[in-house]
């Protein structure tokens, strides 16, 4: 017999497209005040694309109620491991639309621009100062997309120096799927690097790779693994002294900022994620911003633009500046600036007595949610975690038959968004909870006692977890089917 939930459910997504009834008018349109425009060919025009005819109420409850459906950190708590879903200031978003910065053009004079570029000169500053680097360029309009600027300028590097036979990539196992990605889109080869049983590079294997071949090392601190790699100096001798480049993916920043500077450590080029570490918005495909910074030896090579700062006259002139080295452009004009808007403004908001606190938050929750779940689920690094911690259900799965993707389904139905699952790939059955530093202690510990009770109904019920969830409009579907073979058109019923 059908619950009355599932009735509920299933008249709700009836709401539009089943409840559509011909001479319906959800809308009327004024009258036209523009010349009528010509219709395309016959041959470009459609017949068959029928419409639902829908009263306005029901085009706005439709539409009210499925805006629900999406989760988001503004609903509630968002532990995905690696890609840090925090809480974005409302603050930083009233900042990027002052009408100064929301409604000018990239394509205006620079003179117009005067305060827009500055402010592009200042986060530049302000990401060399946190990293101990000596340049950066704020062009990446991605994660990925600073990933590919790094490595195409160590390919230029080595180009410029004659080392065209320079084209390994040394890859940690743990590392993001992006890295060899990058890689090889910048024409290297791709070798990966074991991770030791403690979560460590590897040193003999790392030495045991090194040769006059090596063109760099692409590793993350701390690890996708949520540890910070104690042989981390070892790592960057081995590789600087063998003609490598160094480069960290940043993706994790938001771990040691304020505490570490990466360039302190031998790196050469990183990437920073502004919407992991600099609470700029994140998901939904973008916008997105990766700005790349970069050491003494490859600084030359950023991409442009990249603003400069002239005051030797009566008042300072900020320009977007080029280089005769630099790989060229990530993208047509100046990155993501609404983006870049907005970590500015957060930094800005926090200061240097601001900034340490967010790497100490998340690293002080993350190992309160480590602690208090050890023994519930396995911990396959069994150390001090840094911003997330990377748990393992495989306990559950040997006992019972519940696997990550069961405890992370059943998390929607305690309206809890899944964690990061089956990441890294080099732990079993890998759960990544990444509580980030803006989370309260009471959210934690509702998370804490969720996870407690999944592993106690694991125990009992293990066919309870297997359905779940339970309360949402969907339940099990097939995910892969899904992303590659998408439904998107309404078709009446017969």
């Amino acid at each position: 017999m059908t619950s009355l939930f599932e009735q509920l459910e299933s008249n709700r997504r009836k709401l539009l497209m089943e409840r559509s009834s011909p001479g319906r008018v959800g809308t009327t349109l004024l009258p036209l005040d523009v010349p009528e425009a010509q219709l395309p060919n016959s041959d470009m025009l459609r017949e068959d694309l029928e419409m639902p005819e829908v009263s306005e109420s029901d085009l706005v409850r439709y539409f009210s109620q499925i805006s629900q459906f999406n989760f988001s950190i503004d609903h509630n708590f968002y532990p995905l491991g690696s890609c840090t879903m925090k809480y974005n200031p409302k603050l930083n978003d009233e900042v990027a639309s002052l009408p100064g910065l929301s409604q000018i053009h990239p394509l205006q004079p620079e003179s117009t621009v005067q305060g827009a570029i500055k402010l592009i000169w200042e986060l530049q500053e302000y990401l060399t100062e946190i990293t101990g680097l000596s340049g950066a360029s704020l062009a990446p309009m991605a994660g990925a997309d600073g990933e590919l600027a790094g490595m195409l300028m160590a390919r230029a590097y080595h180009l410029e120096r004659g080392d065209s036979h320079r084209k390994k990539v040394l890859i940690p196992d743990s590392a993001h799927g992006t890295n060899p990605a990058s890689a090889a889109m910048s024409g290297f080869n791709v070798v990966s690097l074991p991770s030791d049983a403690n979560g460590n590079t590897d040193l003999n294997a790392l030495r045991s790779l090194v040769d006059d071949d090596l063109a760099g090392l692409m590793i993350t601190l701390p690890s996708t693994l949520g540890l910070f790699d104690t042989n981390i100096l070892d790592v960057t001798k081995i590789v600087r002294d063998a003609g490598g480049i160094v480069y960290g993916d940043g993706a994790n920043l938001n771990a040691v900022v304020g505490r570490v500077r990466l360039g302190d450590l031998g790196f050469d080029v990183i990437h920073s994620n502004l919407h992991k570490t600099f609470s700029t918005p994140h998901g939904g495909g973008g916008p997105g911003s990766g700005p790349v910074i970069a050491g003494e030896r490859l600084v030359d090579y950023l991409p442009l633009p990249v603003a400069t700062r002239d005051s030797s006259g009566d008042a300072e002139k900020f320009s977007l500046g080029r280089s005769p080295k630099s790989i060229g452009r990530m993208g047509a004009f100046h990155g993501n600036f609404g983006a870049l808007v907005r970590a500015y403004a957060y930094i800005s908001s926090l200061g240097r007595e601001g900034i340490p606190q967010v790497s100490e938050d998340s690293v002080i929750n993350a190992n309160y949610i480590l602690s208090q779940l050890k023994g519930y689920y396995d911990l396959p690094y069994d150390r001090t975690c840094m911003h997330e911690v990377v748990f393992s259900a495989r306990n559950l799965k040997r006992q019972h038959g519940v696997s990550a993707l069961d405890v992370s389904k059943r998390l929607i139905d305690y309206g809890v968004h899944p964690p990061t699952m089956y990441f890294p790939l080099i732990v079993e059955e890998a759960l990544m909870v990444e509580p980030t530093e803006t989370e309260s202690k009471e959210t934690l510990d509702y998370f804490i006692e969720v996870m407690k009770a999944i592993a106690q109904e694991a125990a009992e019920d293990p066919d309870l977890l297997h359905d779940a969830p339970h309360n949402t409009p969907n339940t099990r579907v097939d995910e892969a089917r899904a992303a590659r073979r998408p439904d998107l058109r309404w078709r009446r019923e017969s």
